[in-house]
């Protein structure tokens, strides 16, 4: 907890870093808004920034250093888990206003994002390149790339295509210490070397802030069918699954629905 007046300096410093007045605030209120996510936890924050630059990032992390005070990266809050609570007090920089595509490259099958872009945003940018992102959690339309990355986001898909570890080839990040670094290659195959970008993924913003990820995109299927099959048990249906995925040919999503889900969703949506 800092004093008051070690407090105003830092608020100073982040004042000087973030000129732009709409990208900083210490307003209780917009604080409020970004102190809880999909989760029952919340912690208000001391202030919230709105980086735009990688090189306003990094400056970022070392006045947080340099005070001794906690950083929280946020995407858009759509977790359960929690790990982009301030628990800690301290500063929240949302990822909100980062949202470039820097490149898709169809040859190489990649896309170079900063940390804000929306998934559904990807893969519409996507389709006309006749490719795709493959993980695709339940909260796709509105979360963030960095978020999926954060949590190793799966999804439907995640039992053709892997999850989100499985196809992200490089990060850029600054650590603790403020110092930037790039993990991983651009590359399908990258042997030399500890693999840090898998390590990355799905720690939560325990160990870097990334601030641009290069993506493996998946090739669009020419056509889908969509199947619908009834088992009597959760056995049936598992010993199902795994004869289906091991044939030659494996659906591009699975989805179990047991009883209760099923009630839901028709008491959510109706009878379909």
């Amino acid at each position: 907890m800092l004093d008051v007046e070690s407090q105003q300096r830092l608020f100073d410093r982040l004042r000087d870093l973030f000129v732009d007045r709409r990208a900083y605030s210490v307003d209780p209120a917009e604080c409020a808004v970004y102190a809880y996510d999909n989760s029952r936890r919340e912690a208000i924050p001391d202030a919230v920034v709105f980086p735009t630059t990688h090189e306003q990032v990094v400056a970022l992390v070392a006045i947080c250093r340099e005070h001794g005070i906690a950083l929280t990266a946020r995407g858009r809050g759509t977790n359960t888990t929690g790990a982009s609570v301030p628990v800690s007090g301290g500063i929240v920089a949302s990822f909100e206003r980062m949202t470039r595509i820097l490149a898709i490259d169809p040859a190489n099958r990649l896309a170079v994002v900063e940390p804000g872009v929306l998934n559904a945003d990807l893969q519409i940018a996507l389709k006309p390149h006749g490719f795709f992102w493959a993980p695709d959690p339940t909260s796709a339309p509105f979360c963030s790339i960095a978020g999926n990355i954060a949590c190793n986001a799966g999804g439907p898909r995640a039992v053709k295509y892997g999850a989100t570890r499985d196809n992200v080839l490089a990060l850029r990040a600054i650590n603790g210490r403020g110092e930037e670094f790039r993990c991983g290659k651009p590359t399908s195959k990258g042997a030399t070397g500890y693999d840090l970008t898998r390590l990355l993924i799905g720690s939560e913003g325990t160990l870097a802030v990334i601030t641009e990820a290069t993506l493996k995109l998946t090739p669009l299927a020419s056509d889908k069918r969509t199947l619908r099959a009834t088992y009597a048990d959760i056995a049936a249906a598992t010993s199902a699954v795994a004869r289906i995925m091991a044939q030659p040919v494996t659906p591009c999503a699975l989805e179990f629905m047991d009883d209760e889900a099923l009630r839901l969703a028709r008491n959510h949506a109706g009878e379909s």
